[in-house]
């Protein structure tokens, strides 16, 4: 009998540790996603307590006008940028996985920026760009004063400049993910390639990149989403202006400078979907070998 109690003790105890986080994630997670669905079928601003119910207008109207699209040409900048980021990644962190000097350094030089907040990073990279900030200043003193540029005014280049300051932002998680990848591959078979005469060139192309490519495949899935996705840097440092105002931008806009919550979610919905066909289109077609 105590034995039974025991037993049903420890099943209580583990269903309210459990029931906490599910109560959270259901809070704030699921919950909102619905309400989001539902707002998206009004037409609502957000403070009235009548919220007037309009159908499938909201979508109709995102399909039918171009501009509410056009931005996601922007995305194409973080989209590049993200290869960049990757390439990187993988680059120290394959450097970082074998014996150098000062490698622990590095590595918290490289992971350091992930650990930084978002507006913190937008501010900083703000005033790197500014006309008399501190990529200017560098390229006076290194005797390239014609290349100073106003970065953040020209539209040439400020959605240049704001992919750039995401690819410093996230390298650093990209190359955490493929440092611990590549760290799990056992010494042994490096020490066999070496007897054979291979080179660092041949251990990454013929050991190190097939023993990674399952990982390679998620931080790109997680990448082309974050690109759709961007938000952060672009809205701190710009607020959209110039021609750097992405799709997630667009729709904070909609919500709360124009009050138009239910366009607004029919906006969100129309992102949510588009990551999830993307993300279904890339398992597709980089299929898992059997």
């Amino acid at each position: 009998m105590s034995n039974l109690s025991y037993k049903n003790q420890r099943i209580l105890i583990i269903f309210l540790f459990s029931l906490v986080p599910v109560v959270l994630l259901l809070t704030f997670s699921y919950l909102p996603v619905i309400k989001m669905f539902q707002y998206s079928f009004t037409s609502w601003d957000g403070f009235s307590k009548n919220m007037e119910y309009v159908g499938f207008d909201n979508y109709k109207t995102i399909f039918t006008r171009p501009e509410y699209f056009a931005v996601f040409k922007v995305s194409l900048y973080y989209f590049f940028a993200t290869f960049v980021q990757m390439g990187l990644a993988l680059y120290f962190a394959t450097i970082l996985s074998f014996n150098v000097r000062l490698k622990n350094w590095f590595k918290g030089i490289l992971f350091f920026p992930t650990l930084l907040n978002g507006v913190a990073i937008g501010f900083i990279f703000l005033f790197f760009f500014k006309p008399e900030g501190t990529l200017n200043t560098l390229l006076d003193l290194a005797g390239l004063g014609a290349w100073q540029q106003k970065w953040l005014l020209n539209p040439h280049l400020i959605n240049i400049s704001l992919a750039f300051a995401s690819v410093w932002r996230y390298m650093g998680m990209n190359f955490i993910i493929f440092l611990g990848a590549i760290s799990s591959i056992g010494s042994d078979i490096y020490e066999a390639s070496e007897i054979d005469g291979a080179n660092r060139w041949h251990q990454f192309r013929h050991i190190i990149l097939p023993s990674i490519k399952r990982i390679l495949q998620l931080n790109l899935i997680l990448a082309v989403s974050g690109a759709i996705g961007v938000f952060e840097i672009p809205y701190v440092m710009t607020g959209g202006s110039n021609g750097s105002s992405t799709f997630v931008i667009q729709t904070v806009d909609v919500a709360f400078k124009y009050s138009k919550l239910g366009l607004a979610s029919a906006m969100a919905v129309v992102l949510l979907g588009i990551v999830i066909i993307v993300t279904i289109l890339q398992r597709v077609l980089i299929k898992e070998e059997k």
